[in-house]
């Protein structure tokens, strides 16, 4: 018997019919709404460095949402490298909404009742994980 698909998943997938790379949308996304975060990163002309944090982000994101096999313990680390940065949590947790508004955008209509109420819970759970509003 097969499981459902996950609406998260499903988020993505619908999302990779649309747009090949999702870091220009994230990123442009992450530095209008909380600028501060543009001086984080270096600046090369490229994007290889946010894009292979975007992806490994995305990987955690769909283990954490679906089987957590092991790379959702990604974000628990990060947490605490961020730290070491000195990121606030609640600026790390953003983040996942940032790619979660921008999926949002890009999938306008189809961006379903049930896509939505997975992302709030995802959010929510993401949020109890890292300890961000403890």
């Amino acid at each position: 018997m097969n499981a459902l698909p996950n609406p998260i998943e499903i988020s993505f997938e619908l999302a990779a019919l649309r747009c090949p790379d999702l870091t220009p949308l994230v990123y442009r996304r992450l530095f209008d709404e909380h600028p501060e975060t543009e001086a984080m990163f270096r600046s090369d002309g490229r994007d290889l460095v946010k894009g292979s944090m975007l992806a490994l982000t995305i990987e955690a994101i769909l283990d954490f949402a679906c089987q957590r096999r092991g790379h959702f313990r990604l974000i628990a680390c990060e947490v605490a490298s961020h730290d070491g940065y000195g990121t606030p949590r609640e600026l790390f947790v953003a983040f996942f909404a940032i790619i979660r508004d921008a999926l949002r955008d890009l999938l306008g209509d189809e961006w379903s009742i049930e896509i939505a109420q997975a992302w709030d819970r995802l959010l929510a759970d993401i949020d109890a994980f890292t300890g961000a509003t403890a």
